[in-house]
């Protein structure tokens, strides 16, 4: 029987459908010198697993790629497929991908790793990789050494905590080898309504009660107005690993 712990867990994985404009609007995209650090340019076929709307899917398409969209929210394949009409997304998880055994160079996971069971995903993303193919891992974080982004950080922090504080990147392991990280420092161009929209659609913020969130909101907007940004500073974290003979 799952715990409590666990239940909240999963109904915050499962809320982003409801606030799949504002995840559209709000959420960064990812920087060009980590997708390809990420991804080989060799790669013929890239699974993006836990695709949300296609913010990464964007920039894993290359002449000669076809990629494979990989979505458990209804709500976020219909917006994904008004964003990237001529992109296939499929209903699937990290436990289980429909495509076929043996059939792409590249599983990547943005912003969803700690979603997922490792002990189910990972034997399921070597299935569906070829020999020497390669999973990635990836997370846009906020840059906490910008004073007012600490500020925000402190308003989210008095409602809710962070569900991803645990990357499970350290439960990769066999069959995959080593995994190697990178990290990237960019910023984002951003207006104050598209910041309060990539609030929004963080899952601790969807699951409040309307009244907390609200008051949530306010509070980021008054930042929002004294410091008026133009830009969201963020880390990239990037991890990489190559799948070993099975």
């Amino acid at each position: 029987m799952a715990t409590a712990e666990e239940r909240e867990r999963q109904r915050q994985a499962g809320s982003f459908g409801a606030a799949a404009d504002a995840y559209e609007r709000g959420r960064p995209p990812y920087p060009p010198e980590a997708v390809a650090w990420l991804v080989p340019e060799r790669a013929r076929g890239v699974v993006d697993l836990g695709a949300g709307t296609g913010k990464l899917t964007r920039a894993l398409r290359a002449p000669g790629r076809e990629v494979i969209a990989v979505e458990p929210s209804a709500g976020m394949r219909e917006r994904f497929s008004q964003v990237l009409p001529g992109v296939r997304v499929l209903d699937g998880t990290g436990e289980s991908i429909p495509v076929p055994d043996s059939s792409v160079d590249t599983v990547v996971c943005a912003q969803a790793w700690h979603w997922v069971d490792p002990r189910r995903a990972v034997p399921e993303i070597a299935r569906v990789l070829r020999t020497g193919g390669r999973l990635g891992l990836v997370w846009n974080s906020r840059d906490l050494s910008a004073p007012w982004v600490a500020g925000l950080e402190r308003i989210l922090r008095d409602y809710a905590a962070a569900p991803t504080e645990d990357r499970q990147v350290d439960r990769v392991g066999a069959p995959f080898g080593p995994v190697e990280r990178q990290d990237f420092r960019w910023s984002h161009p951003m207006t104050a309504e598209e910041i309060l929209d990539m609030v929004a659609s963080r899952s601790y913020v969807i699951t409040l009660e309307h009244a907390a969130r609200e008051e949530l909101l306010g509070r980021v907007r008054g930042l929002l107005d004294a410091e008026r940004p133009t830009e969201m500073p963020y880390v990239t974290e990037g991890y990489r690993a190559e799948l070993e003979s099975l």
